[in-house]
């Protein structure tokens, strides 16, 4: 039995929470369930309204599409939403520049299908080990991968809030799309980068595997968001976290 929980918090640095995340673990249209994390950017409330309204949309365009592919119907949503915020920017001079990540994922059998656009993540821990799926679509994480700078520094530069994909951003959305086998005592992280800027994956696994207990879900999210907010809380924290398999391993 799959279980999760989701949750936001405004840090100690910011005076509006720009996340916004959505998790169910019952169906939405034809998908067996459906987890999204958004985080917004765009001056006074643009940034909010953008990652609120990217995720509604892309759960009412799923609930009600007739595709049974996952890929399809999650890459059609993203695209509406991409879409929906371009107008509503082009509408109204206070939204005008807005935009968010997002990443959306979804459990089917054993699998995991995940979609992600900008530098919201999705991790996958296991035991001593701790994957991240998803990949920054980020200046610094170009940088990276050209060899500019070292991976260890990334999570420090200056540069590291600038993003090179979002939804808003250009007419045709760049989505990536990931498919991962899942094993039976997987857990899901999908986290915006107020988590990530101020918890290295290391730590982050290590309170992740302090809460192993299948009731613990909202205890272990408190534990990640009070780690963030202890290392300085320089961000909005969106958090939503899975469990696929629940019933069938006891750590």
């Amino acid at each position: 039995m799959l279980k999760s929980y989701s949750v936001t918090d405004i840090g100690r640095k910011r005076q509006l929470n720009q996340d916004y995340v959505f998790s169910s673990g019952n169906p939405i249209g034809n998908m067996p369930n459906l987890f999204i994390v958004a985080d917004g950017m765009g001056g006074h409330k643009a940034g909010d309204y953008a990652s609120r309204c990217t995720v509604e949309t892309i759960e009412k365009e799923i609930k009600a599409s007739f595709e049974k592919n996952p890929s399809i119907i999650i890459k059609k949503a993203i695209q509406v939403a991409n879409k929906e915020i371009r107008k509503q920017a082009s509408e109204d001079a206070n939204l005008t520049g807005m935009g968010t990540t997002v990443v959306v994922a979804t459990v089917i059998g054993r699998y995991l299908q995940v979609a992600n656009v900008g530098d919201s993540r999705l991790y996958i821990i296991n035991g001593s080990e701790i994957r991240q799926i998803t990949r920054d679509h980020s200046l610094v994480e170009e940088m990276v991968r050209l060899g500019g700078i070292k991976r260890e520094d990334a999570r420090l530069h200056p540069d590291k809030n600038i993003i090179t994909r979002a939804i808003g951003a250009k007419e045709d959305v760049d989505i990536d799309f990931f498919t991962v086998e899942l094993r039976p005592s997987d857990r899901i992280l999908m986290c915006s980068d107020g988590l990530t800027n101020m918890v290295e994956d290391k730590e982050i696994l290590r309170i992740m595997n302090e809460h192993k207990d299948d009731r613990t879900l909202v205890e272990t999210a408190q534990a990640l968001i009070d780690e963030a907010n202890a290392n300085g809380g320089k961000d909005n924290i969106g958090i939503v976290l899975v469990k696929p398999f629940s019933d069938e391993v006891k750590e």
